[in-house]
């Protein structure tokens, strides 16, 4: 079954069972997939959507950073029950030993020699990754291997 379909099925099922968090988390995600569709101009791939996801998770994590400085549990409660809904969607993240393996394959795949390759291994490894390890932390290994740096 696509994503999409999922997500609805389990929407409908969050509906009928009174479940708050899984319930909106599940329609924030729902209403950028139909955003998303609409500015692409044609519906949505099961890793795009997977990317949207992953980019809903990090939207909340970051309020949960924002909540605890201004002493808000509520939130970060309420926040962190619909993370909780979401990562059910995610594939597991990947180690940095993981990481290291994926950006030196994805290195020898795009032939990167040095520090001005990085934006071809960066493009084959986030499209790979999505969902599965940020960007931030992808930049930071592919950097260090680059640079001749052990990961």
């Amino acid at each position: 079954m696509p994503l999409k379909e999922q997500l609805a099925s389990d929407l409908m099922d969050a509906i009928r069972s009174g479940d708050e968090p899984r319930k909106t988390a599940l329609r924030m995600v729902t209403w950028a997939v139909k955003n998303a569709e609409v500015a692409a101009g044609k519906p949505l791939e099961d890793p795009d959507v997977l990317a949207l996801i992953a980019r809903q998770v990090k939207q909340g994590r970051e309020s949960i950073e924002a909540f605890s400085k201004g002493g808000r549990q509520d939130l970060i409660d309420k926040e962190s029950a619909e993370i909780r809904a979401l990562q059910d969607y995610l594939p597991p993240a990947l180690s940095r030993e993981e990481l290291v393996e994926e950006a030196r394959k994805a290195i020898a795949e795009a032939g990167a020699s040095g520090p001005g390759d990085k934006g071809k291994v960066m493009v084959l490894l986030v499209k790979r990754l999505a969902g599965r390890a940020e960007g931030r932390l992808i930049n930071e290994v592919v950097t260090e291997l680059l640079a001749g740096r052990p990961a």
